[in-house]
């Protein structure tokens, strides 16, 4: 479906439906919980919605600055920027989502696969600290599975850390690769792939163990 890079323009659609779910979390969400930690590293809730929006309203030219004081370290200009838009009302964050929901933007590598996947790790980032159900669509989960589990999922996966596991999703009939079995719902595996250790609870299999090890 998705070719190199995740080039296919099927995925634009799945890209802007899952921008204004996002949109709608934003806008059902207290103070207190923007303000909660998230799964994704030292971000709080409002900072990954700031990273999930940066790229969206701003403009290329202005991440030059970002980057220079960053000391050219993509990582860091990419956490200082979702700072910088995090500041905004989580209105003006929402509404932002929705306006742009089927902007073209494309990331280097790993294309409309990655920046699918990012919004639907990034959602699960922001729900599973909060106790929120995972509410994902099955099809675009099986997209971003297909794409974690692929070896093309630059930035996103530790190829050494999933090497010789298979991965089952209980709930979607899905299954990828070879040796022990790592079980869980499809939620639970998008985040374990992506490295994300409070799903590990929420798996079972022979694999499982070893995972949480690597």
């Amino acid at each position: 479906m998705t070719g190199h890079g995740g080039a296919d323009p099927r995925l634009l659609p799945m890209i802007a439906a899952e921008r204004r779910r996002t949109a709608d979390l934003v806008d059902a969400l207290t103070p207190a919980q923007l303000d909660t930690p998230s799964l994704c590293g030292a971000w709080t809730v409002r900072e990954v919605v700031g990273h999930l929006v940066s790229p969206l309203v701003e403009k290329p030219w202005r991440l030059v600055p970002v980057l220079v004081g960053a000391g050219f370290r993509p990582h860091v200009a990419n956490a200082r920027l979702a700072r910088r838009v995090a500041r905004r009302p989580p209105a003006e964050l929402a509404a932002a989502l929705r306006e742009h929901a089927g902007h073209r933007f494309r990331p280097p590598v790993v294309g409309w696969l990655g920046q699918l996947t990012d919004l639907q790790v990034h959602g699960q980032d922001i729900r599973h600290p909060l106790g929120l159900p995972a509410d994902l669509d099955p099809d675009r989960l099986r997209v971003s599975l297909d794409f974690l589990t692929g070896g093309r999922a630059v930035g996103f996966v530790d190829r050494r850390r999933v090497a010789v596991l298979r991965f089952e999703a209980t709930d979607l009939g899905w299954s990828a690769g070879q040796g022990p079995v790592v079980r869980g719902t499809g939620a639970a595996l998008l985040l374990a792939l992506t490295g994300r250790r409070a799903a590990l609870a929420d798996l079972t299999g022979d694999g499982a163990a070893t995972l949480g090890a690597r």
